[in-house]
């Protein structure tokens, strides 16, 4: 794979974006990167919404709203009138959980590899109804994507209601087998929703062909777009009972041209929208980015997320832990370092959670800004690296050179 670098280490595409290029930024995948021009077109949208509140919000935000909904939904295979903006994955994934009425005894689904904060939803519902969490545990390393789909199956029952499922895994950076998981479960009468927060952007998508019940994806990570841009996919038949979050006036207005689930979603009470309105100037930056458009960044990413997993595990002395075909645009490998006390590995000066001491050391010692997880479990941990397109693999040989010394 060909690649031009600037002086800085950074690739050709670098500019494109804002960051610090005398750090090493190789953690895309929990924030995103907003690019230049794009905060341009929100600092626009911006202007208009203070210029002119009034007509902002009541005539011309919806009608760009409307239009990026419809960019969004031709990208990921979907119908715009199933589509709905949210903040983030994490209020998607809350919308379904805490808008379907769970019983005593009912079990709610969910894998070991699964976001923290998206478990803890789960929890939370299950623990007000009486419901109860099993965990599928899926291996790492693992072998074949066949494995997920076994771990998952061998925890359904008759009692089972919904399953969450990663479509990416954020510890693990996993590409799980969505598409299969959802038809093995609907042929057992389990509805799917799925945590796609990486997925746009990453890997190809089809929501209309994988079929779940519900999925929900963040915009702000891969497709580039600014904070609190996310989106929520209902099927048409499982529309009726959902809810946002925050009950507001489409509760009781009904909009011609606009689904009940659009009036519920759209607004919310008084936001800065400019997120939304600028998802579509988000999916053009990113299929204008590269010749081959976004077939090519994602290919891109993609090898450059496989070339670095495997010189990171060959510079540790480990075996590379998954298949190349469960790999899109992050690569995770495990790590053993000498310090084993808690008061040693633990920073608590991090929010929402202590984070790993070694996280906080590449920073401030080499400026490299890479996340460590703890998983599955304290004290065992993993390293995540993300590849996009202003990353070369010298920014991944000089995380190697560091792990080689300090673990």
């Amino acid at each position: 794979m060909t690649q031009n670098k600037s002086q800085s280490g950074y690739s050709q595409y670098a500019q494109a974006w804002t960051l610090d290029q005398d750090k090493v930024f190789l953690n895309h995948g929990s924030f995103g990167a907003c690019p230049r021009q794009v905060l341009q077109k929100q600092s626009e949208y911006r202007e208009q919404l203070e210029r002119e509140p009034v007509q902002f919000f009541t005539r011309r935000m919806q009608p760009v709203i409307d239009e990026s909904r419809e960019s969004l939904a031709n990208l990921i295979g979907a119908d715009a009138i199933d589509l709905a903006f949210v903040p983030n994955a994490t209020s998607g994934v809350n919308a379904v959980l805490r808008s379907i009425e769970f019983e005593p005894g009912d079990e709610l689904l969910i894998t070991d590899h699964a976001y923290n904060a998206c478990h803890n939803a789960l929890v939370y519902v299950a623990d007000r109804c009486g419901a109860e969490v099993t965990v599928a545990r899926v291996p790492f390393p693992i072998g074949s994507p066949s494995q997920v789909i076994d771990a998952v199956i061998e925890r359904v029952t008759d009692r089972t209601r919904i399953a969450v499922i990663d479509h990416i895994t954020s510890p693990t950076a996993l590409v799980f087998p969505v598409k299969q998981i959802v038809e093995e479960l609907a042929h057992r009468g389990v509805d799917t929703l799925i945590d796609g927060a990486h997925a746009p952007g990453m890997v190809p998508l089809n929501l209309h062909d994988i079929g779940a019940a519900y999925y929900t994806g963040n915009c702000h990570k891969w497709l580039c777009a600014p904070k609190s841009a996310g989106f929520l996919h209902v099927r048409a038949d499982k529309q009726d009972a959902l809810q946002p979050s925050v009950i507001s006036h489409g509760y009781n207005v009904e909009r011609r041209g606009y689904s009940r689930f659009q009036d519920y979603f759209d607004w919310i009470g008084t936001i800065d929208p400019t997120p939304w309105m600028c998802v579509r100037d988000s999916i053009e930056f990113v299929q204008s980015l590269m010749p081959g458009g976004m077939e090519q960044l994602m290919r891109h990413n993609n090898e450059l997320a496989i070339a670095a997993q495997k010189h990171l595990c060959g510079a540790v002395g480990i075996v590379v832990p998954c298949p190349p075909d469960m790999i899109g645009s992050m690569a995770t490998i495990p790590l053993s370092c000498d310090e084993s006390e808690e008061s040693e590995l633990l920073d608590f000066t991090t929010v929402p959670t202590p984070t790993h001491r070694l996280k906080a050391r590449l920073y401030s010692e080499h400026q490299i800004e890479v996340p460590i997880f703890f998983w599955p479990a304290f004290p065992q941990c993993v390293l995540r690296v993300s590849a996009q397109a202003y990353n070369t693999i010298d920014h991944f040989e000089r995380l190697a050179k560091v792990l080689t010394k300090i673990c």
